[in-house]
């Protein structure tokens, strides 16, 4: 063995190490949203609730617009206000169907090859609200075309969540109290 196949070695070790924990596969026991219409699904979403992370740590207003491309892609920008530093965050990524595109099951990166699991879970019939879960249940979103959800459709999400082996008592609620969201 060459001496500088030895060195390299370790970074191809730790460069799978960091691919295998990029999961994009829907976890064990869910179910990603099958029909799913992408052109329906496209446009302005408000985030509702989600487990928090540090991507996402201190915004609130959180939102995030989905625009199908000509190549089958979906270009995805998220944005979130952070009160602590006065000023709007953005991130623009891409998302890529896993399969079917009419099976609701995404890979998203925002970090150049690097992708992450997207599933919508729970999606209304009108497109009006979803549930989405990443590569595992760490992951979770709750969205909605308008940024209130009624009592009703939050306690069947929150039942939804929690049959499926969510944290629900770790959801973080977003305020969406900005008018320039």
């Amino acid at each position: 063995m060459s001496h500088t196949f030895r060195r390299l070695i370790p970074l191809l070790l730790a460069s799978v190490l960091a691919l295998a924990g990029c999961s994009t596969t829907v976890p064990e026991g869910i179910t990603a949203v099958t029909p799913f219409d992408a052109t329906r699904y496209a446009g302005k979403w408000f985030e509702i609730a989600r487990l928090d992370h540090s991507f996402e740590r201190g915004l609130d207003n959180v939102s995030a617009r989905y625009t199908l491309q000509p190549n089958g892609s979906v270009q995805v920008i998220n944005r979130g206000f952070s009160a602590e530093k006065k000023a709007w965050k953005e991130a623009e990524g891409v998302a890529k169907f896993t399969g079917d595109p009419h099976t609701a099951s995404l890979k998203v990166s925002f970090f150049g090859p690097f992708y992450g699991g997207y599933h919508v879970v729970a999606l209304d019939p009108a497109y009006r609200w979803a549930m989405v879960v990443g590569a595992d249940r760490s992951y979770v979103w709750i969205l909605a075309r308008d940024k209130q959800l009624p009592a009703e459709i939050r306690a069947q999400l929150l039942a939804k969540a929690q049959a499926l082996g969510i944290a629900v008592d770790q959801l973080v609620w977003v305020d969406q109290s900005r008018s320039d969201s």
